[in-house]
């Protein structure tokens, strides 16, 4: 991260030396490299653009000056693997043990339930960085500690995540049933679906990483589906869709949190402070989670030229070819390195969420002067 902050500032030109020393009027204090990098001289367009990116690698180095908030990617990484992997065990007694709920209600509160429970562990996490961060006084950031404050908020917390998890579930159905009424040559442009680009990339090559259909499917005296199997690609399959309308409704609603947690607002004044406030840095927001968005994206579209290199880019080769030990081996640390990425960036979007909150709290407005002062 140091290379690509050293790059930023010699060819991007987005790391601007800091005027004199600048304090925030929003209660808390946050870290100064984050509030000075990438200002702008005014005004939009790309200088609007500059100075998202800018915040974007402001937060990388935040993060690279303060690691002990990778935590939050490590714990987020396993409430969602804990989502994917209950979601697998529900497939598994639906269709080995043929145990199935008895009405459609009750399956939709089972999966509300397991939405809810997933939503409200990651808006407690995000809320614990937010504490941690914001609370630092001129030491390091402590995750943990951010994370025992935000208990006095759990109450509001809660209320957040059932409104995530009921909006997520609803918007899910609404585009389920919007496709499966439209013709059938009209539902490849369902990207959630279940044949939709992403569901069936993850099956092929370097995510499915043994190609022996067997060695997935097969148990030892059984013959039946491995458990293994379940988890992926079935359970990250049902646990996706509603997981990705999720992860927009947190990018439209990125102030949310940090209203709760450091405003101590109730849920509708912080729903109404973030969009009100977003309007203040709508470029700047746009361009950082592109930004972000792009860095995730290369790292999992590069499995292009792992399939071509190895030459396993046929869909059917999945279920009869098995790549040497070489090319197993280097898949997973492809998979390995894509999670890590993706969830790094996870956390860098929550710095930058904070960043441009108090920005926009300050009065760091496209056309103004800056952060005020305090003498």
């Amino acid at each position: 991260m140091r290379l690509i902050s050293v790059i930023a500032d010699q060819w991007l030109g987005l790391c601007r030396k800091p005027p004199g020393v600048r304090t925030m009027q929003t209660g808390f204090d946050f870290p100064q490299e984050s509030l000075h990098a990438g200002l702008p001289d005014g005004g939009g367009g790309s200088g609007t653009i500059r100075r998202g990116i800018g915040v974007a690698f402001s937060a990388m180095r935040t993060l690279n000056r303060n690691r002990q908030l990778l935590w939050f990617a490590l714990l987020a990484g396993l409430v969602i693997a804990g989502n994917v992997i209950i979601n697998a065990v529900i497939r598994y007694l639906s269709w080995n043990l043929h145990i199935s709920l008895d009405s459609r209600i009750g399956s939709y509160a089972l999966e509300f339930t397991i939405q809810f429970a997933t939503m409200f562990f990651l808006v407690f996490l995000l809320a614990g960085l937010v504490l941690g961060i914001s609370s630092r006084n001129g030491g390091t950031v402590s995750f943990f500690e951010g994370l025992i404050k935000a208990k006095k908020f759990q109450k509001s917390l809660l209320v957040w995540s059932f409104v995530l998890a009921l909006a997520g579930m609803l918007l899910f159905y609404a585009w389920f049933y919007f496709f499966y009424w439209l013709p059938p040559e009209f539902r490849f442009l369902n990207v959630l679906g279940p044949f939709s680009f992403v569901t069936s990339t993850i099956t092929q090559f370097p995510f499915n990483w043994t190609l022996d259909w067997a060695m997935l499917t097969e148990l030892p005296g059984y013959g039946g589906r491995s458990l293994l199997l379940w988890i992926y690609p079935y359970g990250l399959v049902d646990a996706l869709p509603i997981m990705g309308i999720n992860l927009l409704l947190f990018i439209l609603t990125p102030f949310v949190v940090p209203y709760i947690v450091l405003e101590h607002k109730t849920v509708w004044e912080s729903v109404t402070g973030s969009f009100t406030l977003i309007k203040k840095v709508p470029g700047e927001a746009a361009s950082s989670a592109l930004f972000l968005g792009v860095i995730a994206a290369g790292i999992f579209l590069s499995h292009i030229l792992i399939q071509a290199a190895s030459g396993i880019v046929d869909p059917y080769n999945t279920v009869i070819f098995h790549p040497p030990g070489t090319w197993i081996a280097l898949a997973l640390l492809y998979n390995l390195a894509l999670v890590i990425v993706v969830f790094i960036m996870a956390t860098v979007g929550g710095i930058v969420a904070l960043d441009l909150y108090s920005r926009a709290k300050a009065g760091h407005v496209p056309g103004s002067t800056g952060i005020k002062q305090i003498h």
